[in-house]
């Protein structure tokens, strides 16, 4: 499951505590991705279907995610398949997560 910018939700710390409706893994991803990102994240903020889903979203993923934003109104399935790849949102998402890096440029060849 490839989010617009490239990530895995499948594999998403998130993602996965969500689907198995566990409050310690929230708790848990909330105290990680604090710490990792310098921002107080709640365990209740963690919740997320997966960016593309109609359901339960990321609070960054659903408010702030420029990528998401963009992707969503170009209609278009993820950042590989965009006339404008890379751009500098992108560029400086991929410097933080270059494994979305990676898979967007799978998603090219």
């Amino acid at each position: 499951m490839t989010a617009y910018c490239g990530l895995d939700c499948s594999i998403c710390d998130a993602y996965l505590a969500t689907q198995a409706d566990d409050d310690r893994k929230w708790s848990e991803v909330a105290k990680k991705w604090s710490a990792l990102y310098h921002k107080e994240i709640q365990p209740n903020q963690i919740n997320c279907d997966g960016c593309k889903s109609n359901g339960r979203l990321f609070f960054h993923c659903e408010n702030t995610c420029e990528i998401r934003r963009c992707c969503k109104s170009r209609g278009i399935d993820n950042c590989a398949v965009c006339n404008e790849y890379a751009c500098d949102a992108l560029a400086g998402f991929i410097k933080l997560a270059p494994e979305a890096g990676k898979a967007l440029e799978k998603l090219r060849q």
